[in-house]
């Protein structure tokens, strides 16, 4: 549906994108993921036609829009303020696309009724903005996005203004309604977890490159390179020259041949007193934090030379501070780019 071909950007001598490409296939949804400054935002406004591309083509369905102007590309954008009219009660705001393309009031007013419905604001039509929670202003913004019927809707740190429970909360609710009316969609976060819970594929930047493009499983499961592993918060990353204990989890996996300099050891494939394969290897350690989530425990360990691996455990059996025993599967352990 939308093509993005070696685009690049810059703001004077500062080059903000370098040669992406990128994909977006028909009623896909795909995170642009990432840290602040990484010009995930930038990719977003250059794809609404809010920036000029300076090198690079975007096509949509076929169709170079690279000359065509933003209120002509018929895409929605929601920010992440909102961006709610303060004059206009909730029904005014999610007509306002709708009147501006000259339709008839008896539609709008249908149309209108059928959005609130959709995204859990039935009712509440005539309410004033300011009477909104942070929520309801969320689901407003998304309504007036998709009144026009946009080809394709983008979404900037959407849930960003939000507080955790309700960014959780309304992730899901907004997957549902993208894939409900089975939209294109690009979506901006710099969440890992808010990503995972929306996106059909992942696009991980970093200083205006694409380091990893993939489906949130196997993101998690095979990151590429050091920085999408410790962007996604796995911690356990060594190089193998500094670490006694990477060169021993690696002569037991990796051929002498290989080439690998920086490793991780996926914390999905490491247990306390616990065997988790076959192919695996026990080490004696100390238990040095451990942090209650409801279902499992957040651990910290460390090894007779030191080294530290965190990683989560279904139950704690000792306390901080006590001799445990740590299992670690062989296939936990994955190649690092540099």
């Amino acid at each position: 549906m939308l093509h993005i071909a070696n685009v690049s950007h810059a703001y004077e001598d500062l080059v903000s994108l370098s040669n992406i490409t990128l994909q977006v296939k028909s009623s896909e949804i795909v995170c642009l993921l990432g840290p602040s400054g990484c010009g995930k935002t930038t990719l977003l406004r250059i794809i609404a036609g809010l920036e000029t591309v300076l090198e690079g083509k975007i096509t949509f369905a076929g169709v170079d829009i690279g000359d065509t102007p933003a209120h002509r590309r018929e895409f929605g954008l929601m920010f992440q303020d909102f961006a709610l009219f303060p004059h206009m009660n909730v029904a005014d705001n999610i007509g306002y696309g709708l009147r501006r393309r000259g339709h008839r009031r008896q539609l709008i007013a249908r149309e209108v009724e059928l959005l609130l419905e959709r995204v859990g604001l039935a009712g509440m039509g005539k309410r004033d903005i300011a009477s909104l929670s942070g929520g309801q202003k969320q689901r407003v913004a998304l309504a007036r996005s998709l009144a026009p019927k946009p080809r394709l809707l983008m979404l900037d740190e959407p849930l960003g203004s939000l507080d955790a429970q309700l960014r959780d909360q309304l992730a899901l609710e907004l997957r549902q309604i993208i894939k409900d009316k089975t939209l294109s969609a690009i979506y901006v976060t710099h969440d890992h977890r808010e990503a995972y819970a929306v996106a059909d594929r992942i696009a991980v930047m970093n200083i205006g490159k694409l380091e990893q493009v993939d489906t949130p499983r196997n993101l998690y499961h095979q990151p590429r390179s050091a920085f999408v592993a410790a962007f996604l918060g796995l911690r356990n990353i060594f190089d193998i020259e500094r670490s006694s204990f990477a060169r021993r989890i690696c002569s037991e996996v990796i051929s002498s041949g290989a080439a690998a300099k920086t490793v991780l050891i996926h914390p999905s494939g490491i247990r306390m007193d616990q065997a988790t394969a076959s192919r695996s290897l026990r080490f004696d350690a100390v238990l040095t934090s451990a942090v209650f989530r409801g279902d499992y425990f957040d651990v910290s360990v460390s090894l007779d030379d030191d080294t530290t691996l965190h990683f989560a455990n279904p139950a704690l059996p000792a306390a901080v501070g006590e001799a445990v025993s740590v299992t670690i599967a062989l296939d936990a352990l994955i190649e690092l780019e540099e």
